[in-house]
């Protein structure tokens, strides 16, 4: 018999650098996960990608077993790391904090493509566009 999911958890925690104190401790605890054991697959799986965030789906079952599965960075986080900038404008109309060439999109569009509802290229960029504008960042 297969086995039956009891909760579904998603988490953005830094790449390498998970720990047991909250938020992470009090989420993985209530769902009863092993934070220790979690901690360092996380850490483990993640350590290539240092500085990045990385959203997870931790899904458990009803025998307390658990199972990551791992997405990419948001798209926000990625234009950041691309301008090199701080963060998005609070004023997104007013206020443009840096412009997003088509090159830059189109990478950031390839890392994003497994977890975009995109079927092509530009169907991502679009979706990439759409994030950077709604940021205050202007698009090409």
């Amino acid at each position: 018999m297969a086995k039956e999911i009891t909760q579904k958890l998603k988490l953005q925690i830094p790449a390498g650098k998970a720990a047991p104190a909250p938020p992470l401790g009090p989420a993985l605890g209530q769902a009863g996960i092993n934070i220790g054991e979690f901690t360092k697959q996380f850490n483990d799986a993640t350590a290539d990608r240092m500085g990045d965030i990385i959203p997870v789906v931790v899904n458990v079952y009803d025998d307390r077993s658990y199972e990551i599965i791992y997405k990419t960075p948001p798209a926000s986080f990625l234009i950041k790391k691309a301008l090199g900038i701080k963060s998005g404008s609070g004023r997104n109309k007013v206020k443009k904090v840096g412009k997003l060439t088509r090159a830059q999109a189109e990478e950031i569009a390839k890392v994003k493509m497994e977890d975009l509802s995109a079927t092509d290229i530009d169907a991502a960029v679009k979706i990439i566009y759409g994030t950077a504008r709604s940021m205050g960042v202007e698009t090409e």
